[in-house]
């Protein structure tokens, strides 16, 4: 036990650094930019593409902000425009499938996943399920009704009080990372001592070959989905390091799970804002399986053709 103690721990305390080197600066980096000419830019770039979302123009502020820094900072831009549902439902939509943009690409990097198809994946998926969402529902025309309204905090007055605005982000979200992922770590740890993650990996096995992966990427995508990209990915991490998951089975889990992952949470902050969470939840699932068994059956098909044509030369 005292063994699985201190292993899990360097373990964790490890992660922690690795993700804190890409955590501190991007949150640090982002916090200042909300209070320059930056972000408006790229806000009033990207509007004129808010009509063929089914949006309105101001949509285009909890979209930027929510890929730059994560659903909660999205949240608090929603809550402070009118909005109507089905365009608040397209923004939850847009935003569970791409959000916390920067932080979480860096992770799927450090899994080995490459950063083209994060992106493709990510910000493809967003833009077609709004387009699609527009065409199809002729409905949720009314004004959104928010509830639960967090208090607005004091906007900072000077360049001092930005910087350490953003510093504190940063160690708060490096703090977090750091309260959930070390437990986890010796958690995990203690459970692989006591071979008790066989059990898991045979039982969600099935599940796992569905989806074209083999069972040793059974941990990475139990992290994924339960508790997001940035808070699993000390456990995906160490997955791939240390269960031999390949290149193409991290791949396709990232795929999974870009689409879909922490979707407890992911799902129900949304409910304040007023949207049906249900659909939204059914959503990411789907489209997320359904993505990522044509994903491994196209690249099995293609590693199987190569094979052959390695085999006749």
């Amino acid at each position: 036990m005292v063994s699985s103690l201190k292993k899990g721990s360097m373990v964790g305390l490890q992660t922690v650094w690795t993700l804190g080197k890409i955590i501190f600066p991007v949150t640090l980096i982002i916090t200042i930019l909300q209070y320059t000419p930056v972000l408006p830019w790229i806000i009033d770039l990207v509007t004129p593409l808010m009509s063929l979302l089914g949006l309105s123009g101001d949509a285009a502020i909890p979209l930027v902000i929510g890929n730059f820094l994560n659903l909660y900072a999205a949240i608090g831009a929603i809550l402070s425009i009118d909005l109507t549902v089905k365009e608040v439902f397209i923004i939850a939509v847009m935003l569970s499938f791409s959000h916390n943009l920067f932080i979480e690409t860096g992770v799927a990097l450090k899994v080995g996943v490459k950063l083209w198809i994060v992106l493709v994946v990510r910000l493809g998926l967003a833009f077609v399920s709004a387009i699609v969402i527009n065409l199809v529902w002729q409905g949720g025309s009314e004004i959104a009704q928010y509830g639960m309204i967090p208090a607005q905090q004091e906007q900072p007055t000077s360049w001092f009080a930005i910087i350490l605005e953003g510093m504190e982000k940063a160690g708060m979200g490096i703090l977090q990372i750091a309260i959930i992922i070390i437990p986890l770590m010796i958690a995990i740890q203690i459970l692989k001592d006591l071979k008790w993650l066989d059990v898991f990996s045979n039982w969600i096995a099935p599940f796992t070959r569905m989806l074209g992966m083999k069972e040793n990427t059974s941990m990475t995508l139990a992290a994924g989905l339960l508790i997001g990209l940035a808070m699993g990915a000390g456990v995906m991490i160490q997955a791939v390091k240390e269960d031999g998951v390949s290149k193409k089975d991290a791949t396709i889990a990232f795929i999974f799970l870009v689409a879909c992952h922490a979707v407890i949470e992911d799902t129900l902050i949304f409910i304040p804002l007023g949207i049906p969470v249900l659909p939204l939840l059914i959503i990411r699932v789907v489209v997320a399986i359904l993505l990522t068994i044509t994903v491994a059956f196209i690249w099995n098909r293609v590693g199987i053709a190569k094979g052959k044509e390695a085999a006749y030369e």
